[in-house]
């Protein structure tokens, strides 16, 4: 095509309109990079377990509510499964010994199979029309609210929770275990306890997720741990740059979820440019070795030499 019929055939409004689309989903998935913000920087554990987590809160979810038990129950036994999935994976890492990273693929994989017994397939719908689903896509402002509140109230609770002396105790384990041991803290106790609360939000967020699309599917978590690390550097950067010093805990949480929300409206525009959907991966994975590499070229440049040489000629003067 070339560039002048390429360009005429960008609607603006196509973008627009499915801007609020893009909000709801990129709020549930920020709901899921809370979860991936415990685990990740509070804990300092690479947990690959939320690819599998988050297909079993969306198939816990999906199957529960086609048995006729309400919505919230619902979810709340998503939560109940990731938070059983995480405990496996913290087990497997303090019990048995196995590497961080080892731990979550062991648990993703075994998932995979725990997923398609609770689905009794690859996927399930549910119809909007026939059950009180919360979110969905037919009703995006809705929706958008709905996830609003979810993350709020998550907000909130986990800003008190580690502000409590075991949320502060999880913390001390991620930053020195050597110190928090040290201290009387069981580190072992606290890692399983983090990522089973980690896994648990990830259980919650599938739950929203398959309601709002209408379905669950066995791979609806592919890359979901991608998308929470995006999310979660994406609001640190963001934040790190709008409030500097400001940032304090509960604007970090808050910007993880916001992480979210540009995330996937980063994905909109890139399918409103009309890129391939093949190359969505690979988008993926440049949006966040960008915002990896921001922090680190910013320091970088203020650490530099030809930086100090500047200042010293200035002063020099």
């Amino acid at each position: 095509m070339e560039p002048m019929a390429y360009l005429s055939s960008l609607d603006p409004m196509n973008f627009l309109t499915a801007v609020p689309g893009n909000v709801a989903q990129g709020i549930i998935w920020g709901i899921m990079a809370l979860g991936v913000f415990i685990t990740f920087r509070l804990l300092n554990f690479a947990d690959l377990t939320v690819d599998g987590t988050f297909a079993t809160g969306g198939a816990v979810a999906v199957v529960l509510i086609l048995a006729d038990l309400p919505v919230p129950l619902a979810l709340a036994a998503a939560v109940a499964a990731g938070f059983a999935a995480g405990l496996v994976t913290g087990l497997l890492n303090t019990v048995l010994g196995i590497p961080d990273i080892l731990a979550g693929i062991l648990t993703q994989i075994s998932l995979w199979s725990v997923n398609l017994v609770v689905l009794s397939g690859a996927n399930k719908a549910v119809n909007v029309d026939k059950y009180p689903l919360i979110v969905t896509l037919r009703n995006v402002e809705s929706s958008i609210v709905t996830a609003l509140v979810f993350a709020a109230v998550l907000i909130c609770v986990l800003y008190w929770y580690f502000g409590t002396e075991q949320g502060s105790a999880i913390r001390a384990t991620g930053s020195n275990p050597q110190m928090a041991k040290a201290q009387g803290i069981n580190i072992d106790f606290m890692k399983v306890l983090a990522i089973s609360l980690s896994n648990g939000l990830v259980g919650l967020s599938g739950g929203l997720l398959a309601q709002y699309q209408g379905f669950a599917d066995i791979k609806m978590g592919q890359g979901s741990i991608v998308i929470g690390l995006a999310a979660v550097i994406i609001g640190e950067v963001l934040g790190d740059a709008l409030l500097g010093k400001h940032m304090n805990f509960a604007y970090r949480l808050i910007f993880v979820v916001f992480g979210g929300v540009v995330y996937y409206l980063v994905i909109g525009l890139v399918m409103w440019l009309k890129m391939p959907t093949d190359l969505l991966k690979l988008l993926t994975a440049v949006i966040v070795a960008i915002f990896l590499a921001v922090p680190y070229l910013r320091a970088k440049s203020k650490n530099s030499f030809a930086l100090a040489g500047r200042r010293g000629a200035r002063k020099n003067a």
